[in-house]
Formats: C-alpha cells, sequence, structure tokens
C-alpha cells in the first residue's frame, strides 16, 4: 500500500472503471452466459473477484479493522480455502483439473490466470483500487472471448493474446511497485500493519491478504507469551547482525538510510522491536510482500513479508506460469521498466542498505507431484530467464552496487514443527546466541591447517559416496594472507564455518547427500558430478523417471542453466546445531542457514563475493581473504553477462555421512582436518563434545 494521499489520488483516477467492474463482475457471478465447462470456469472465478471486492468495500471504510476475528477469519476462509490440498484437487487452480475439464491449452491457460487472479485478496486489504481494477478489467476482457466466438481454436488465441498484452502493458506497474516497494517507505502497508495491529489476539492475522494457517497463528500465539526482554534479546541478535555485516566488511554504514526488512507473518512483535531499534540506526524500515503472482516469481523462495504455503502443491503447479508470456519482447520490456525505475529512484537506491532476513524452518518436508499438465518453460525461454536474471542483476549492481550494501539472516522454527516446537525454539535461540569468539578460535585453527593445501579431499560415508577433491588457490604470503574466511554470526546467523572460493580448474569428483531441504523441497539421493568445478552431470531419486528427476534439479538447484560452477566450499562447525537436528529428529527440516554449518558444503552458482571480488576483506586477525573468485568471475571485466548466475545454493554433508576432509599439500603430505565424522586438528575437541 502507498501512502494515504497516492490512495486518494487512485480512487480519483479508477472509481469510475471500478464501479463498471463492480457491475459487470457481479453479472458474471450470478450468470455467465458461456456453455459448460467454460461457465462453471468463469463463475469460479467470478464469485471469488466478488468476494475480493466485498472485503475492498469493508477495508476502504476501515469497517474490517472493527471486526471480530471470526468474521475476519469468515472472509479469509472465502478467499483462501480453494487452495487447500482438499479443495485445490477439484478447482480449476489445479493444473490437472482444468485440462481434464477444459483441455490442456484452454486449461493450462485459464488455471495460469486464475492463479494470479488470487492475488488480488492482498490488492483488496492494501486498498488498492487500481490493481483489482486491472486485472477485473482483464478477466472480463477474456470472458468476452468465450462469449463472442463461438470456436474454441478462436477463443484460445484471442484469450492468450489479451493475456499476453496485459503482463506485457502493466510490467511498468507491477515491476516498478515491487522495486520501489523495497526502497521507498512511502509503501506502507505492510510498516503499518506491524507497528500499529493490536497483538493482543488474533485478528490481525486475517487482515494482511495473505493465506493464514497454524504456523502464523502459533508463531503469534507463541510469541505473544514471551517477556518483552527475551523479544529485545532476539532483535537485537537479528539487527546487531546486520550491522556487524558492515563493520567486518568495511561497508560505510553511515550513507544508508533504509533497510527491507523479511519476515514470517505471526513474528510480529519481534520484528515491531527490530525496526525500532534499526531506527535508532538510523534506518527505516521498506517491505515487500511475498511474491504471489507469476510476474513477481511466485513458487520460488519465500521472501518479503511472507506466509506459509497452505499448499505447496499449488506453489509447484504453478511456479513456471510465466511461460505463458514469456518472450523476448516481454523480457525487453521488463529490463526497460526496471533500468527506468531505478534511474527515477536512484537517490533511494544509494542509500539502501540490504535485506534482513527472518526465515523460518520445520515444514514437513515437500516432495511434489510432478504433472504433465504443468506450464512448462521451453528450452528457448530458459535460456531467456538465464539471460533475464543476468541483465537484471545488473541493473541492480549499477544502482545498488553489491560493495556497498550488505544483509543478514536468521532462522527460526515453526509450529509445524512437531509437539517440541517450545523447546526446540529455545534451543534455536541459544544457537543464535552463541559465543562467537570461541567459534572463531577454534576456526581459526583449522584454517591454519587448510592454508598449507594445494587440494581438500572430502569423503562421505555410511552409504554416502560423496567423493571430490577441491583445489584450493595459491597462498603467496602465509603471514598476511589466508585462502578461508573465518565466519561467525554476522551477515549468516548463527556461528560458524570458514569457508573459500575454489580454484574451479582440477575441481573434480562427486557429490552425493542422502537426503536435502532446499529452499522448501525435499531431494532424495542428490547426486551432482564436477569437472574442473562445473557440474558435469545430476540426478535424484524423488521421481520414477529420470527426465522429471533432472528436471526438479534443473529448475530448482540449476535456475535453468546448463552448468553452474562451485562458488563455494566449506567446513561446517556448528555442532551444536547438529546436535540440535539429532536430538529432535529434525535434521531434514534444519534450513540451509543452520544446515550449512552442521557440516561440510558446496555451494552451487556464484562466490560469497560475488560483485565484490575487488573489496579487501580480513580474518579478525588482520589476514586478507584473497580467495574471493573464480574464472567466471573473472570475466566481470569483459562481459558482465557471463560472470554471474544470480544464484547461489548449499549444499550440505551431514557429519554423520561424513567421512573424511583430508588437506592434501604441494608436497605430498596429508593433514586431517576431520576423521570418520569427528574433527581431529588440535584445538578442535570441543566441536566434538555434541558430536559424542
Amino acid at each position: 500500500m502507498i501512502n494515504k494521499d497516492k490512495l486518494a489520488e487512485m480512487t480519483d483516477e479508477y472509481d469510475e472503471r471500478y464501479q463498471l467492474m463492480l457491475d459487470r463482475i457481479t453479472e458474471i457471478s450470478q450468470e455467465a452466459e458461456v456453455e459448460s465447462p467454460y461457465k462453471e470456469y468463469f463463475l469460479e472465478v467470478a464469485l471469488y473477484i466478488r468476494d475480493v471486492m466485498e472485503v475492498y468495500e469493508m477495508a476502504s471504510q476501515r469497517l474490517i479493522v472493527k471486526d471480530s476475528e471470526g468474521k475476519c477469519k469468515k472472509y479469509h476462509d472465502r478467499l483462501f480455502n480453494r487452495m487447500l490440498p482438499e479443495n485445490y484437487e477439484k478447482s480449476f487452480l489445479n493444473p490437472a483439473y482444468a485440462v481434464k475439464v477444459m483441455g490442456k491449452d484452454m486449461g493450462q491457460l485459464l488455471s495460469c490466470l486464475y492463479a494470479d487472479v488470487l492475488s488480488l485478496a492482498a490488492a483488496a486489504y492494501e486498498l488498492r483500487m487500481d490493481y483489482i481494477c486491472v486485472w477485473s478489467e482483464l478477466f472480463v476482457q477474456v470472458y468476452c472471448c468465450f462469449v463472442d466466438d463461438t470456436e474454441d481454436e478462436w477463443r484460445y488465441k484471442n484469450a492468450k493474446d489479451a493475456i499476453y498484452w496485459f503482463y506485457h502493458d502493466y510490467t511498468e506497474l507491477f515491476v516498478a511497485d515491487s522495486i520501489r516497494a523495497s526502497i521507498d517507505t512511502e509503501y506502507d502497508f505492510m510498516y503499518d500493519m506491524i507497528m500499529f495491529s493490536d497483538l493482543s489476539n488474533n485478528d490481525y492475522l486475517y487482515r494482511y491478504g495473505s493465506p493464514i494457517g497454524k504456523n502464523e497463528i502459533g508463531l503469534a500465539e507463541y510469541l505473544r507469551s514471551l517477556p518483552q526482554e527475551k523479544i529485545d534479546a532476539m532483535a537485537a541478535t537479528y539487527t546487531g547482525g546486520y550491522r556487524k555485516g558492515f563493520e567486518v566488511t568495511g561497508r560505510d554504514f553511515a550513507k544508508k538510510k533504509t533497510v527491507k526488512v523479511e519476515a514470517p507473518i505471526g513474528f510480529e512483535r519481534v520484528v515491531r522491536t527490530a525496526i525500532k531499534q534499526f531506527k535508532e540506526m538510523g534506518l527505516h524500515a521498506t517491505f515487500n510482500r511475498e511474491s504471489n503472482t507469476s510476474i513477481s516469481g511466485r513458487g520460488g523462495r519465500k521472501r518479503g513479508i511472507y506466509s506459509t504455503s497452505i499448499n505447496p502443491q499449488f506453489d509447484f503447479d504453478h511456479k513456471d506460469d510465466r511461460a505463458i508470456y514469456f518472450d523476448k519482447n516481454y523480457v525487453e520490456r521488463r529490463l526497460e521498466v526496471v533500468s527506468d525505475t531505478y534511474e527515477k529512484n536512484k537517490d533511494k537506491a544509494a542509500v539502501f542498505g540490504g535485506p534482513a532476513v527472518v526465515e523460518v524452518f520445520g515444514q514437513v518436508p515437500f516432495s511434489p507431484v510432478s504433472k504433465e499438465e504443468n506450464i512448462a518453460y521451453a528450452d528457448k525461454q530458459n535460456s531467456l530467464s538465464v539471460y533475464f536474471m543476468s541483465e537484471s542483476g545488473q541493473i541492480v549492481n549499477k544502482y545498488i552496487p553489491g560493495d556497498e550494501y550488505s544483509f543478514t539472516i536468521i532462522a527460526y522454527p515453526l509450529p509445524e514443527i512437531g509437539d517440541d516446537f517450545e523447546e526446540i525454539f529455545e534451543k534455536t535461540v541459544e544457537i543464535n546466541n552463541l559465543d562467537y569468539e570461541v567459534y572463531q578460535e577454534v576456526q581459526s585453527k583449522i584454517i591454519d591447517v587448510l592454508d598449507q593445501g594445494e587440494y581438500v579431499h572430502v569423503t562421505g560415508r555410511n552409504g554416502n559416496h560423496t567423493d571430490i577433491k577441491v583445489h584450493l588457490h595459491e597462498l603467496p604470503n602465509p603471514a598476511e594472507q589466508t585462502i578461508f574466511e573465518n565466519c561467525v554470526a554476522d551477515v549468516n546467523i548463527p556461528v560458524g564455518e570458514v569457508f573459500t572460493s575454489p580454484v574451479l580448474e582440477g575441481t573434480t569428483g562427486v557429490l552425493h547427500v542422502t537426503q536435502v531441504y532446499l529452499m522448501e523441497y525435499n531431494y532424495k539421493d542428490l547426486e551432482f558430478v564436477f569437472e574442473d568445478g562445473c557440474v558435469k552431470s545430476y540426478n535424484c531419486s524423488n521421481f520414477e523417471n529420470d527426465k522429471d528427476n533432472k528436471k526438479y534439479i534443473f529448475d530448482n538447484i540449476l535456475h535453468k542453466h546448463e552448468t553452474l560452477p562451485i562458488g563455494e566450499f566449506a567446513i561446517g562447525t556448528n555442532t551444536i546445531a547438529y546436535k540440535m537436528g539429532i536430538d529432535y529428529k529434525i535434521q531434514d527440516k534444519l534450513p540451509i542457514l543452520i544446515a550449512e554449518k552442521t557440516g561440510p558444503h558446496f555451494a552451487v552458482g556464484d562466490t560469497c563475493y560475488s560483485h565484490a571480488e575487488d573489496v579487501a576483506v580480513y580474518n579478525a586477525n588482520g589476514k586478507e581473504i584473497i580467495a574471493r573468485e573464480n574464472s567466471f568471475s573473472l570475466k566481470r571485466h569483459e562481459d558482465m553477462s557471463k560472470a554471474y548466475f544470480n544464484c547461489h545454493t548449499d549444499i550440505t554433508i551431514p557429519y554423520d555421512e561424513l567421512g573424511d576432509i583430508t588437506v592434501l599439500t604441494a608436497d605430498g603430505r596429508e593433514l586431517p582436518i576431520i576423521k570418520e565424522g569427528k574433527f581431529v586438528v588440535p584445538g578442535t575437541e570441543i566441536l566434538n563434545e555434541a558430536l559424542n
């Protein structure tokens, strides 16, 4: 939501269009003038839009603020219950059902449209009359294609054309809004929700315009039970990590004026306190809503102010809906809007500090059903997607240089994690506040051994067949330089790991994990074969056939790249976090943020120093970390589009699947770091206490 003056201007501009749409949608919802099976589709969607308009009318008169929880929940359920698994199977939201009833082309097209129209729930609560108008107008235009034409061939062609040009023409509205919301405090809906809602009961949760489930309610109720001093301490860990990120990288914190806050709905008590703490630092909070349309990347990682998914299969089914309209013309138009928006807001972009992110974990690991009815990218579109990410990344870096901003990420469990939720939450708070000085000292001993190496050899055990050699950078001046960063709790909370950007040439072998949970998706027997540091082949065992398994990895880990390099090799040292996973049987539910600290890990994609390779970085002992790039990032001097991949996914081998980590020196020595899953470097014995 933008500020009140802009909303008033918008209402004046769109009021007549809105009234026309209100009448037309009401007519369609009462009697759609097309034959079955399309009639049922248009009735279902029109009734939804009519419900949205009713919520908008109440919200605009502030009546919904005064409603009881029961009534707020009633409206919420009317808007979102169609997404629940028990209702989804026989809804036109489900591509499989839509295709079964309406045929492949028509079913895919109209199911995609329906999924994007669901975003109107958020528009109603944010009082975005413009969004309600334009989406309703598109729906009516598509409906008219079925009234005016009698042949399905022409219906499909005209409907698809209408949908295509809608996404093309309204890119300036949707994409520009998303960018401005990240850097402009004028977009204040989320701020008002967090800072001024009555958090003493659950009423406010249902006024976000997001699907609310047991996780959001459970988080809010649990945090409501905690004393304020504990809330203050949790917020201080989060905001302190953000500030420390600037300090350890030597970036100028004083010139930054905004920070983008990203957190789960239900976490308002902590976020409210954090916003106040950021303000004391001189930073004002900005907010994005989570991606809820194909335009914004629905189905990807949860970011912004978000709720946990009430139906992960819906997210998976519709993650590639953009393929309906994704062509070179659309991409170039979108890049033009991105560039133009940043140029018009370059002063705000210059003082943007970066995101401060609260992640959650504990969802039941999700293995999606692969449906042939789902829209999928064509090969040409996959290449175009890579091009788009590269070009847009360069535009963003022009206005928000990677060497001038920072971030922080911290994670907490969800009630869905089970009966031990409160205990796990307390243990997570403890892990997030471990003494970084202890880990800094222990990790320095590991780095002293690693810095002697030419290669590091990593092997698996207990069913894990990892066998890979990692080529390390040369170290010309060991007295003043190092290959590995001694990472404690700053941008990535909790402690601890040591990491490097390996030399790609000569880094070869197999990486395997029996099970891993990456960005809300579960992978079984995930395996990568690397040659000269790049992915040569890959597979998993989630689906019955290799084609589906490889597409699953290609879409969600490789992000549609034919190959990716190893951007990071690290050794996680947080054995206490690992023990928490074992004790509570939640190893498969730990987020990457924590899981990467519980064993050695490899990241495919960009290095940790992406777009900031030329900025000198030092460990606490004063040594400069020189391994900041690889043969891909070096290409930035010639062609930025070939230097970066705009992704970075960590894959961790847990200690119980880890065999040995051995440093191989140029003169033939073998220096063990870990043997059969236990640390053996003198001075690291404390790390084995949790493993024992």
